[in-house]
């Protein structure tokens, strides 16, 4: 039996048997006894209680407690054998579910009228019934316990039984059996090693670390399993913290080159040609990068703003404060189409003398072979100031003459270790500028980027006439396409352009090839009956062209399929006005300033997370002109997608939109390359709704860094923190 100390480290092969282990590693990623144990019940039920079944969700997998109706037994039609089927009930008027298994009438034996047990399995639909096939489950002992004395039946009814994150292959109680086992070896060691100090913890009346393991998973009270919850939701949020600001702190005290501006520079130039005055706020948050920039530890800085409030240009005055000082600065993006929209903006805001100076450079992966070579001389040699790419400024061949400030845009597409890739081809850190145009609430802030400085862009420009958005159901109102589209020919009859996004690229549902997954992996697809096949660019464009007259219109199709060559040629044309509408993919999400564009259609706009869905209404209503927004949805109205559509429909208020979007997704990796969607690597902490456990934790581990820096006197919190972020480099690996 390995000792406490090393118990959370310990392989799990060993303890639960190689096949289990394998099982959980895949399903879960699970490896270590920790990464088991941190593996926390979702909810608990009772056996005196039925699940509510009519409210179970359609084509997910659940698990449900309820009792057996009736069980009958028949004979297939098409082909020998028989189907069982067993009718389940949560006791209340119309809650039956019909449980279907093939050639396994001894089934029966077990599951007689009475008997209640957890059921799994995918909800389906049989004739207008909800229905199991095959599914998993497990009935409860104790029957007898329910015969005996009123005070133990009600014990046993009672008791809170853990219902764990499952899979389809790997149900909630034979987790909870593997579970059982490792808890014999947790009773069985010392106490294990808390990361949180004693004093921290009684101060809080919370539980020790065994104590709260113990009583989150084999609970006898819901008192038990609270108590524990809360325990652990602080400790996670205590050793994020700790970590967070553990890095923060050892990046402050790397050296970097201080960049001052130079009067009548490259900055001042810039200022002087601007036709338009700064915002207030483009105007502080420039100040707070000033002063970063002359200082001789990098910056940390993270600005985020609103869809069009100029923080482009914010980012292009730190790029060239760093210029006046010798310096070279790199700007990160997540797709070809958005680095070569940077490229163009910048080059125009710079103006031919100061472009010609500067030498703005644009890398990215498909650049022709002579172009990459001279991009590459370019910034080798200092020649370029400015240089603007995507993930192939990461490579190993790309390296710059003297590295003065890293820009990374869009955040949410790019991780901890690929802003760390960019960081080490200098000497001296550079300073980092991070931008996000998804408004972030500052708990929100404090947890996922708690590394950086914060600032806030929350104005707009002058002159920005707004946009109007509509949530256009389909499900109600079917002849409502026919509007859309006559709604966009007056757009373009006065003069303006409009995009058509669609969630795939043909008819087969192609997944946009540049970007992450179109369906977000945080978008759940809910609804009654089977939806549409996806729109898709090529279908979409082949109507709009017969269409009586938006068919006469120039039209171009946008996705990450063209090749880099032909993705600008059709946004440079569209950008001069030479294409009148675009059928696109999310390609032209972010970044794409078009301010003659007046109209955003967006097919399938439920298959879209709130971010992204405020993101591609923020590419119109960027000139003096009404933007206009119609949200298309086969979605139902009253489910949880037609809500999340009209939710973005119903305000421009990004920080709404932000706490929405967190209530229906995970905060992502925080200390990893996965900073949106997926699963998240929080176990039971939410950004979202956990603010005052996140800065009571802040503030704890703050205290004790300030007088242990390291956290050199508390060596399980750093080994805490150790382990941490070898999760974060292990999650990196895996994916890549």
């Amino acid at each position: 039996m390995p000792s406490s100390d090393a118990l959370l480290d310990a392989a799990l092969e060993p303890v639960v048997g190689s096949k289990t282990a394998g099982s959980l590693k895949k399903a879960f990623g699970i490896r270590t006894v920790g990464d088991l144990l941190a593996h926390y019940p979702r909810r608990y039920a009772r056996r005196g209680e039925l699940t509510a079944i009519n409210d179970v969700p359609l084509n997910e997998n659940v698990t449900i407690v309820a009792e057996v109706l009736d069980v009958r037994e028949r004979p297939m039609r098409a082909r020998k054998g028989s189907i069982l089927e067993v009718r389940i009930t949560d006791g209340r008027s119309g809650g039956i579910m019909t449980l279907t298994f093939f050639n396994q009438a001894w089934r029966a034996k077990d599951l007689k009228a009475g008997v209640r047990g957890i059921f799994a399995g995918k909800v389906g639909a049989y004739r207008g019934a909800l229905q199991l096939a095959h599914p998993d489950y497990e009935l409860f002992d104790g029957e007898d316990e329910r015969d005996s004395a009123d005070k133990d039946a009600a014990k046993w009814a009672m008791q809170p039984i853990p219902i764990y994150p499952a899979t389809s292959t790997l149900a909630s109680w034979q987790i909870a059996k593997v579970m059982e086992i490792v808890l014999i070896t947790v009773r069985g060691s010392a106490e294990l090693p808390d990361p949180v100090p004693a004093d921290v913890r009684n101060d809080r009346k919370l539980l020790s670390l065994n104590e709260a393991i113990l009583k989150i998973h084999q609970p006898e009270t819901d008192a038990d399993w609270q108590k524990a919850r809360d325990t652990l939701r602080f400790q996670e949020a205590f050793v994020l913290q700790a970590t967070l600001l553990d890095q923060r702190a050892k990046a402050k005290a790397q050296a970097a080159t201080p960049r001052a501006p130079k009067a009548g520079g490259y900055l001042d130039q810039l200022d002087a040609r601007l036709p338009f005055t700064l915002t207030e706020d483009q105007l502080t948050t420039g100040a707070e990068i000033a002063e970063d920039l002359q200082s001789s530890h990098p910056m940390n800085r993270l600005v985020q703003g609103e869809v069009g409030s100029g923080k482009t240009l914010v980012a292009l005055r730190a790029m060239l404060q760093v210029a006046d000082s010798g310096g070279q600065a790199a700007l990160l993006a997540p797709t070809e189409v958005l680095a070569a929209q940077h490229l163009r903006s910048i080059t125009n805001m710079l103006g031919p003398d100061l472009s010609a100076s500067l030498m703005p450079t644009l890398i990215t992966g498909q650049l022709p072979a002579a172009a990459k070579r001279q991009a590459l001389l370019r910034t080798v040699t200092g020649q370029a100031r400015i240089v603007i790419g995507t993930h192939a400024l990461l490579s190993d061949k790309v390296e710059f003459f003297d590295l003065g400030l890293v820009v990374v845009d869009e955040q949410h597409r790019f991780g901890v270790e690929q802003r760390q890739a960019l960081r080490v081809k200098t000497e001296l850190t550079p300073h980092v500028l991070v931008l996000t145009a998804t408004p972030i609430p500052r708990t929100v802030a404090m947890t996922v980027f708690g590394d950086l400085d914060v600032s806030v862009i929350a104005g707009l420009p002058a002159g920005r006439a707004g946009i109007t958005s509509h949530a256009v159901a389909l499900a109600e109102h079917p002849s409502w396409i026919t509007r859309v589209w006559e709604r966009v020919e007056e757009e373009l009859v006065a003069g303006r352009q409009a995009f058509v996004v669609c969630p795939a690229i043909d008819a087969a549902g192609a997944p946009e090839d540049d970007l992450d997954a179109l369906v977000n992996d945080e978008v759940e697809l809910d609804t009654d009956e089977a939806k549409p096949e996806k729109a898709s660019v090529e279908s979409v464009a082949a109507l709009l062209r017969e269409h009586p007259h938006l068919g006469k219109r120039r039209i171009a199709e946008l996705h990450g399929r063209m090749t880099s060559d032909d993705k600008d040629a059709v946004m440079q044309a569209f950008s001069a006005g030479d294409i009148d509408l675009i059928v696109a993919t999310t390609v032209i999400e972010v970044g794409v300033d078009v301010p003659n564009a007046s109209t955003m259609v967006v097919m399938d706009a439920d298959r879209f997370g709130v971010s992204q869905l405020h993101q591609l209404r923020g590419r119109v209503g960027r000139g003096g002109v009404p933007g206009l927004a119609l949200f298309v949805t086969h979605a139902q109205p009253g489910t949880t997608a037609y809500e999340r559509v009209e939710a973005v429909a119903s305000t421009t208020d990004g920080f709404e939109l932000a706490r929405i979007d967190l209530e229906l997704r995970s905060e992502g990796n925080v200390l990893g390359t996965s900073q949106s969607g997926g699963r998240s690597s929080l176990r039971l902490l939410r950004a979202a709704r956990d603010g005052d456990v996140i800065m009571d934790a802040r503030d704890a581990a703050a205290e004790i860094l300030a007088s242990d820096p390291g956290f050199a006197g508390h060596p399980v919190l750093a080994q805490a923190i150790s382990r941490r972020l070898s999760e974060s480099e292990r999650d990196f690996l895996d994916k890549n």
